[in-house]
């Protein structure tokens, strides 16, 4: 039997559900890094296998009790609660420094996956026959969606469906960002930006007994695609960690190195000096999306100038974020010193 989890224990885990949702809306970051790097990946996979027919069969009956022990409510529950805070909070926050302090960002969160990339390999010790092809086809992979064309922006809830099972895939599998994927598939401003801007405008006039959103259409389309879109990121989220848990489960060091290679084949995504190119038409002119958002076609990827005193900042940041990372290895240490 496990041990009850202790009030800081409850308070770490919000905190973890903060660090996954603000790392899944940020592009080329994944949440599944946040979870693998924190202890937790192999629970919370296990734990969202749990959700199945006997879990429905349970809340069916009306046994909340069994079904919430059934699931790992707790677990999962606190996990959800701090992602959700931070789509509203902290995923706010970082809209405006990706606005006005992007290569900062950038920065930080290249650095927190070079940490991430130490802390997955430093204790990995089975390289093999199998392993090490394993480890290069993950890095194939994540090299290759790196460089990537994004598509234009669709809003057919058909596709906006498929985009949810897609999207979610960065909760579940380390190193591979749901966020960029979105931006492939043409759809990241319109879902992680407009729908969720929508739904806290909507909250907040709702809360001041303000209905006026019940007669503007273009907001209740923007909800519309945001709820088809939920319900894809859970029915996806389900299903793949119902694979996840098998692949774990018989082929864990396989997966391991497939997830080494993958973050790292990643980095090129999140390398903080780059700019956005966007698509234009015959004259020149940038071309916009349904919501006034310029359309990127890509990034061009470039060498810092060393003379400049911003480069050193983002190397300062770099080095910033390899030290969180540090600090979450430390943590997980003496947490298990003194259990």
């Amino acid at each position: 039997m496990k041990n009850p989890r202790t009030f800081t224990d409850k308070l770490f885990l919000v905190i973890k559900g903060l660090f996954m949702g603000a790392a899944n809306k940020v592009p080329g970051v994944s949440g599944g890094i946040v979870a693998f790097v924190g202890g937790f990946y192999e629970e919370f996979i296990y734990s969202l296998q749990k959700v199945n027919g006997k879990a429905f069969k349970l809340l069916i009956n009306g046994k909340f009790k069994s079904f919430y022990q059934y699931t790992n409510g707790q677990f999962l529950s606190l996990l959800i609660i701090g992602m959700l805070i931070s789509y509203f909070s902290i995923s706010k926050l970082l809209d405006y420094f990706l606005e006005h302090q992007e290569l900062f960002v950038w920065a930080s969160f290249f650095g927190m996956i070079l940490g991430s990339i130490y802390y997955i390999s430093k204790d990995f010790s089975h390289w093999g026959k199998k392993t090490v092809p394993a480890g290069i086809i993950g890095l194939l992979i994540g090299v290759s969606i790196s460089f990537l064309n994004p598509a234009t922006e669709n809003d057919n809830l058909l596709f906006i469906f498929f985009c949810g099972i897609i999207s979610v895939s960065g909760m579940t599998l380390p190193g591979l960002s749901g966020s960029f994927i979105l931006i492939l598939l043409g759809n990241y401003v319109l879902l992680l930006v407009d729908s969720v801007n929508a739904l806290y405008d909507t909250i907040a006039e709702v809360l001041m007994g303000d209905f006026s959103f019940i007669d503007n259409t273009k907001r209740l389309n923007t909800l519309k695609v945001l709820g088809v879109f939920t319900a894809g990121s859970a029915i996806g989220l389900v299903s793949l960690s119902h694979l996840l848990s098998y692949v774990l489960k018989h082929f864990k060091h396989i997966t391991t190195a497939v997830i080494i290679g993958f973050i790292t084949g990643s980095l090129g995504v999140v390398w903080p000096w780059k700019r956005s190119l966007y698509k234009t038409d015959g004259q020149g002119n940038v071309l916009k999306d349904s919501n006034d958002n310029p359309i990127i076609t890509n990034y061009e990827r470039y060498w810092p100038d060393m003379t400049d005193g911003e480069t050193w900042w983002a190397i300062f940041f770099i080095i910033f974020g390899i030290f969180i990372l540090l600090a979450l290895d430390w943590y997980g240490k003496n947490k298990q010193r003194k259990a």
